[in-house]
């Protein structure tokens, strides 16, 4: 009975091939919309999540305060009110795992005829393990190295192709303000920061090096900064509060008085951008489900034509015993095919497109079986929703009616 039926409803469909091609453009149209845009907000999913495990897990970063020269006053890290004992302290603090000084710089390297201005990262061993930044080459510098300010260094994977091209550094000179270093690894691959700053074009050196012999410190034992990483993400709130304390208390400032640091939770920063990530994936499928509501409109004004124009069929087939389920179900059938071939194609230009988008812009895009299942879904559930006032319109028919309808 039902595969009668479907074929009956294929013939009818092909009577009327342009008029069914016009009707499923609506249905292509709005699936392709929808698969692309959840392809494209997932790919955006997938880049910051990329960006915040490349960042680190549990971070936050502390920043030496600002000073004031001549009524001049400097940002964050413009002053020297950090200081490595005070990274060795809140280190002892519980729920901290590792708390690494920075000093932070640029400068021209040279190699051989080669040379290229990058950033320069002066911290101790732990500075790799709050990064979680693993060696591919060679072996990173101790804690002796660090004591004997030793003239070593790490290179990112950009500073490492500029300077060196396909050799490998391992074990080459390079100079750093005409003070030689020797290369002791490379560090692997990372991309691109949340902030668009290629974090590869960089070399890490020992802290010590970086005060006295790279760029120098006003005073003994001074920071820019101190990269601090929580055991885990819930005790965050707790290691914040602890860290904040401490450091007014080995600064003494007096209960009132602003603190001469700021404190950053880049957790928290990473965990806006990817819930605004989300949003906007879910958004972006929302406008695209839009299309599929007019291409369901769609469908249902060209059943109700075909109903009207099937009137003396339907009277034919009610008055030779057809039941009113069945003429609904003919007619359902038919908005649910329309439905469901749309989706079909609309899938393929959906994927087409986001395939194109990728390799035209470089956009990060993934097509997922949740977003084609969920199109095919709403698509059926569309043909339903639209087609059944049509269907139930011819069902109700009276036969006699129908039967002298012109």
């Amino acid at each position: 009975m039902i595969w009668a039926m479907l074929g009956e409803s294929w013939r009818a469909m092909g009577a009327n091939r342009l008029r069914t091609l016009l009707t499923m453009l609506g249905m292509v149209i709005g699936v392709g919309a929808v698969v692309l845009m959840m392809s494209i907000g997932q790919g955006a999913q997938y880049a910051i999540q990329q960006s915040i495990s490349a960042m680190g897990s549990n971070l936050f970063i502390l920043l030496s305060g600002s000073n004031t020269a001549g009524g001049v006053r400097s940002g964050s890290g413009g002053g020297y009110t950090l200081t490595v004992a005070d990274a060795e302290a809140i280190a002892e603090l519980p729920g901290v795992q590792v708390a690494a000084p920075i000093h932070p710089g640029s400068a021209q390297i040279i190699y051989g005829p080669n040379n290229w201005n990058t950033s320069i990262i002066g911290s101790t061993p732990d500075y790799l393990e709050a990064r979680s930044w693993p060696i591919v080459s060679g072996s990173g510098f101790t804690y002796s190295d660090v004591r004997s300010a030793t003239r070593v260094a790490l290179i990112g994977k950009t500073a490492a192709q500029n300077l060196f091209g396909d050799d490998d550094p391992v074990g080459k000179t390079i100079r750093i303000r005409q003070s030689p270093f020797v290369v002791l690894g490379v560090l692997a691959t990372k991309g691109q920061g949340m902030d668009g700053r290629d974090q590869d074009d960089t070399i890490i050196i020992p802290l010590t090096t970086a005060q006295r012999k790279v760029f120098g410190s006003q005073f003994q034992g001074a920071v820019r900064m101190v990269m601090v990483q929580a055991t885990t993400q819930e005790v965050m709130p707790s290691v914040e509060k602890a860290m904040t304390e401490l450091l007014r208390q080995r600064h003494r400032i007096r209960e009132g008085m602003d603190n001469d640091f700021f404190l950053r939770n880049l957790t928290a920063v990473a965990d806006s951008a990817a819930e605004s990530t989300r949003v906007m994936s879910l958004l972006l499928g929302a406008i695209a489900s839009i299309s599929l509501l007019v291409g369901g409109i769609g469908i249902m004004n060209i059943m109700l034509v075909s109903v009207t124009e099937r009137t003396r069929e339907i009277g034919i087939r009610l008055a030779i015993g057809a039941r009113e389920q069945d003429i609904m179900l003919q007619f359902l059938l038919e908005a649910i095919i329309i439905s469901i071939v749309g989706c079909c194609i609309g899938v393929g230009v959906g994927v087409g497109g986001a395939l194109l988008v990728s390799a035209t812009v470089g956009t990060a895009v993934i097509i997922s079986w949740a977003s084609i299942l969920i199109a095919f879904g709403v698509a059926a559930a569309t043909g339903v929703f639209f087609g059944f006032y049509p269907a139930k319109k011819a069902a109700q028919m009276d036969p006699i009616e129908a039967l002298r309808y012109q």
